[in-house]
């Protein structure tokens, strides 16, 4: 069974007159390449626009979420949060100080690779996404390829570290690409998953189980669904780690606030990155999956607004989840 190691340290609000001190945290406030050939085509660079935001049409568009200038920043701002977070830490999976292989799949902005090549030098980095909006001004040790990641396994073997970051929600057979990660993996090699829980938690009942941000989570799960996706994926990730032949799978979970209201300093600037990324988030569930529930364009944004009134509001403490799991290719045995 998964071991899972979960950040139980309280996150204490601050109390009125905390943050009278001067503090910018303060609550008011390509190189890239398909790896079926050794070209792109046209329609890898494709793009189709709905409501006012833009989406890759490689593979007819099926990710529902935007790949426009707002989407990248709010996986940008995701990245930063989370290395706040982790006190820098890039994975908890321990491939030891000079790894051989790294890929990362559904990249995104190529952020992650960027800084894993550029910390690991001894490492041959690939990154791998449906869409090619990483930088063209790269690590000499790293590479960005356009390919869904859900197709036949066409990226290489013998992999130390496979990584995967908020996509979990998005996959259509998780449990296939997991086998795949895991035969394409050297022996001993190690899988990372990261995802947020996509939920509004709280602790101290100042998020009413009926307040609009609670349910612009749970709205968002919905939506999603009608898209054959499971929003909160990340949460159960163990048995199919486990399913998938992974041994030794474990999670980490940190709690991230959402909004400044934290007394802690670093969980403050944490929050702020989180707050961000979900009213970014808001746009991007309006654009197009909130409408595949036949919201009207008056409902989405009474509703959006009401949701954003919790999120900036400082006597609401709620926080999401933050899941770190690890799970580990078997060695050889020995005759």
């Amino acid at each position: 069974m998964a071991e899972v190691t979960t950040e139980h340290i309280p996150i204490e609000a601050a109390s009125v007159g905390d943050h009278e001190e001067e503090d910018e945290f303060a609550i008011e406030e390509y190189d890239a390449g398909s790896t079926a050939s050794t070209s792109i085509t046209s329609s890898v660079y494709s793009h189709s626009y709905e409501n006012g935001r833009r989406y890759h049409q490689y593979r007819h568009g099926r990710y529902p979420i935007p790949n426009d200038d707002e989407e990248q920043n709010r996986d940008d701002m995701k990245h930063a949060m989370m290395l706040e977070l982790t006190d820098g830490k890039l994975f908890y999976a321990p491939i030891g100080d000079k790894p051989q292989k790294i890929l990362d799949l559904a990249t995104g902005t190529g952020i992650w690779a960027v800084d894993v090549a550029d910390r690991y030098p001894s490492a041959q980095v690939v990154g791998v996404d449906l869409s090619p909006i990483q930088p063209s001004w790269l690590p000499p040790n790293l590479k960005f390829f356009v390919d869904d990641v859900e197709d036949g396994w066409l990226n290489g073997d013998n992999w130390d570290l496979v990584h995967l970051r908020c996509i979990s929600p998005w996959l259509k057979d998780e449990l296939k690409l997991l086998q795949n990660i895991h035969d394409n993996l050297k022996p001993g090699g190690w899988v990372e998953i990261q995802e947020l829980d996509a939920r509004a938690n709280c602790d101290d009942g100042t998020l009413a189980p009926d307040a609009p941000l609670k349910r612009f989570f749970d709205t968002a799960e919905t939506a999603v669904k009608t898209f054959g996706m499971n929003f909160r994926a990340g949460e159960k990730l163990g048995p199919i780690l486990e399913k998938a032949g992974f041994v030794n799978v474990k999670s980490v979970v940190h709690k991230v606030p959402i909004g400044t209201w934290a007394k802690d300093k670093r969980l403050r600037l944490i929050g702020m990155y989180c707050r961000t990324a979900v009213n970014d988030m808001f746009g991007a569930m309006a654009a197009k999956p909130f409408r595949n529930l036949d919201m009207s364009e008056t409902e989405i944004q009474l509703f959006l607004a009401a949701a954003r009134n919790d999120l900036n509001n400082p006597g609401i403490h709620a926080y999401e989840k933050f899941y770190f799991w690890t799970g580990q290719k078997p060695e050889v045995k020995e005759d």
